[in-house]
């Protein structure tokens, strides 16, 4: 999914930021931009806030602060992004002066997300799909599995493409096997998520319950180990055998519609407020940096994909070239009761 030159950058990245904390730069940043959304999903209760929207006057001021760079990725996201009043004029302003961006849909309106993306060129566009049409239904409150589809064949070819798929107490792995195929028919990627309890998002269902999940994952997974990793390990991480530090605080950052800057997805820590405070301050600032340093250290409390993905990758990558102790020295402690490379080795023998 990423080539050695990404790896490199954020490792970089990575020591850049834990050695000058308060000159730390974004390796990705989420911009929640709009509360209005046409689906009624049951892991998402967005559609339920009072919808707002972050205009495009505050975007604009956010990307010119320091802590973002030409190469730092920007994903906007929502609700339903194109729902955004403004949706048009903000892509037509992050393909002038920042094409590193992203588009995240759950593609209910092909004919506008197909325009979008011929107009204003994301980087990569994101379509969500949890399974079928009967689970679509189930999980989305709508028939949207066509459409997704309809998508996914007119734009397949044009823009670098991924299914987003959430394994949720709403679906199961036989729908993430049915999404692996559908993506591997149109030759798109998949990426893998995994149900996590976001306040931003009012998600109230509990956290999927985690018992021999490296047996359940589907074989279409085998050529993907970064999925497969982050699926594997959940059940090592739900179950408490597993600890990792979150380093993805310190370069990932989102924000939500209302200006509001988290620590991150899962806590309701807020670093400030785009309205009151430059992003720099939030996210560099004295207060901010103790913040983050301290939960860095110490939390270990979710497994959402936007984060952990980022420290399982940087830790495999760095594990092929150092030895534990020695990552350790920097890095500081981490514990997985199996090695993922040679689980994934094992997995594949297994088929």
């Amino acid at each position: 999914m990423y080539s050695i030159y990404d790896y490199a950058y954020n490792g970089l990245l990575c020591l850049n930021n834990l050695m000058r904390p308060h000159h730390k730069q974004l390796s990705q940043l989420m911009i929640y931009a709009t509360t209005a959304c046409q689906s009624r999903c049951k892991h998402c209760n967005i559609w339920q806030k009072p919808v707002e929207h972050l205009a495009l006057d505050d975007i604009r001021r956010v990307m010119q602060s320091r802590c973002i760079t030409r190469r730092t990725t920007v994903g906007l996201e929502g609700g339903e992004f194109l729902l955004h009043p403004q949706a048009s004029d903000i892509m037509a302003w992050f393909r002038a002066h920042h094409p590193n961006y992203t588009l995240l849909t759950n593609g209910l309106a092909p004919r506008r997300v197909v325009d979008a993306v011929r107009r204003y060129r994301p980087r990569h566009l994101y379509v969500s799909l949890d399974g079928g049409g009967a689970t679509y239904r189930r999980m989305r409150g709508c028939d949207g599995y066509d459409r997704v589809i309809q998508v996914v064949e007119l734009l397949r070819g044009e823009v670098p493409l991924s299914l987003m798929f959430c394994l949720s107490p709403w679906n199961s792995f036989d729908d993430m096997a049915f999404v692996i195929e559908v993506a591997k028919r149109y030759g798109v990627d998949v990426r893998i998520g995994i149900y996590g309890t976001m306040a931003f998002f009012d998600t109230t269902s509990e956290l999927l319950a985690a018992s021999d999940f490296v047996r359940q994952i589907p074989p279409g997974i085998r050529h993907t180990q970064e999925n497969f990793d982050f699926v594997a390990l959940y059940d090592e991480w739900r179950n408490g055998r597993l600890r990792l530090r979150c380093h993805s605080i310190m370069s990932s950052l989102v924000i939500h519609s209302n200006g509001n800057v988290p620590l991150c997805q899962n806590l309701e820590v807020i670093l400030g407020n785009i309205h009151s405070q430059p992003l720099d301050e939030i996210f560099n600032g004295a207060p901010a940096c103790h913040t983050q340093g301290r939960y860095s250290r110490s939390c270990n409390g979710c497994w959402i994909n936007f984060h952990r993905k980022y420290d399982i990758i940087l830790l495999r990558n760095m594990e092929r070239l150092l030895p534990k102790w020695l990552i350790e020295k920097f890095y500081g402690p981490y514990q997985w009761t199996a090695d993922p490379r040679t689980t994934y080795c094992q997995y594949l023998k297994s088929l």
